[in-house]
């Protein structure tokens, strides 16, 4: 995190001590060449399968290995012998074999939130040996899905030259595994969140100025790997094709602002403003326009109304390490009927196969999915919602955390006794 000045620093030290929170203060370089630069515009579009989006630059790299150094020195001062460390993300991808230097005897584990490629893309990058390196430095590397597992498997062995056994890897004396934990929500916050009072009181959302329109609900943050403008076409399509649900449906549009001083995000934003006046300027009347469209975040409270009453769902990531946005729609569902249209390419697809899922670069047949999910008997609305609500609800974050420590610390332990 930045601040401006010693006294701020001290400020904020002090407030995150109280909760036993430690900060690690980056410059405005740091900023710009650390997370702007090697993080955001070199391994987030790589990650994603954007690789020609990538803007390589040396001093990059200088401030990756500076900042994971500068974390490695404000956590060696609080670890001790024995301790559990869990890295979280591709931001602190050399954390892992730094504290493995540094700090002996202690448990460290990494999460990798994102999409890991395939072996073809991450051999793009330049320091792909080094950054595997610090990786290896953890007991356990964990993924959402197997794919992704597998895909760092298949690296590791092709660009280093080590061989996993059964997802195990033995190295320096030690074995470390790498496993995919599919990670989830706070399944009872969004369950039971329509029942509290500050919830309930919140006025209906105003995603049409029709009465008796059908919802289609999408929420994401501003990024190029969320296919919004292929959703906005997609939605414009069916509109084109489809005139009898004219004033009959409206796209409620929430894009949480992200990164927007980015010439790319910038420009992403300026496509999809033009696209949805294009839309709405085709077809509004005067009761009724087909995109509403919200730029800024939302409060947790008017989240859930949105997602509880949404009659469908539109998510249609182009690349999604998880996808989050899935599992609080369904887990938001009590006794109203939802459809959610999904995205295959998002890691949520695996768990989540009762949902329409659809290639996202297939504007025909996301076009079609929604006339399926309008159409759709309310009966099998509620068949399909249970039974994905009881997968979210099993797995939830405090499952995620539990399967990914224990695993982690049996590993430690076991490499303890050798």
């Amino acid at each position: 995190m930045h601040v401006s000045s010693k006294k701020e620093r001290s400020i904020v030290t002090d407030k995150l001590h109280e909760k036993n929170f430690h900060p690690v203060f980056l410059s405005n370089n740091q900023i710009d060449t650390f997370y702007k630069g090697y993080c955001n515009s070199i391994l987030w579009p790589l990650f994603h399968y954007f690789f020609s989006f990538m803007e390589y630059e040396n001093n990059y790299w200088d401030s990756y290995k500076e900042v994971n150094q500068l974390f490695l020195s404000a956590a060696a001062q609080l670890i001790e012998p024995g301790d559990i460390v869990w890295v979280q993300d591709y931001h602190l991808m050399l954390l892992p074999k730094m504290l493995r230097t540094t700090v002996p005897s202690i448990s460290i584990g990494y999460f990798h939130h994102v999409p890991f490629p395939s072996y073809d893309l991450f051999r793009v990058l330049p320091k792909r040996a080094e950054l595997l390196h610090g990786l290896l430095g953890a007991d356990l590397v964990g993924f959402h899905t197997f794919d992704y597992k597998s895909h760092f498997i298949s690296t590791v062995e092709r660009v280093l030259h080590l061989n996993f056994t059964n997802n195990y890897l033995q190295l320096e004396g030690r074995k470390m595994c790498a496993a995919y934990f599919p990670m989830g929500i706070n399944y009872e916050k969004y369950h039971a969140a329509f029942e509290k009072a500050a919830v309930t009181n919140v006025h209906k959302a105003p995603s049409s100025n029709h009465e008796k329109s059908k919802t289609i609900l999408s929420v994401d943050r501003l990024d190029y790997s969320k296919g919004i403008i292929h959703r906005v076409k997609a939605f414009g399509n069916f509109l084109k094709h489809h005139p009898e649900y004219r004033t009959k449906i409206a796209l409620l549009m929430v894009i949480v602002p992200s990164r927007d001083n980015v010439y790319r995000y910038a420009y992403l934003k300026k496509e999809i403003n033009e696209a949805i006046s294009a839309i709405n300027g085709a077809y509004s009347t005067r009761t009724w326009t087909p995109i509403c469209y919200f730029y800024h975040s939302l409060s947790f409270e008017y989240l859930v109304t949105l997602y509880r009453e949404a009659d469908i769902a539109l998510i249609t990531p182009l690349c999604d390490g998880m996808n989050l946005v899935a599992k609080e729609y369904i887990a938001a569902k009590r006794n109203t009927p939802g459809v959610l249209i999904l995205s295959e390419m998002a890691g949520a697809s695996i768990e989540l196969n009762e949902a329409l899922l659809i290639n996202p670069n297939d504007l025909q047949q996301i076009e079609q999915s929604i006339v399926e999910a309008l159409s759709m008997p309310v009966e099998e609305q509620f068949r399909r919602l249970h039974v994905m609500q009881a997968i979210v609800k099993k797995q939830d974050i405090k499952k995620w955390a539990f399967d990914f420590l224990s695993t982690q610390q049996r590993i430690y332990l076991e490499n303890k006794k050798n």
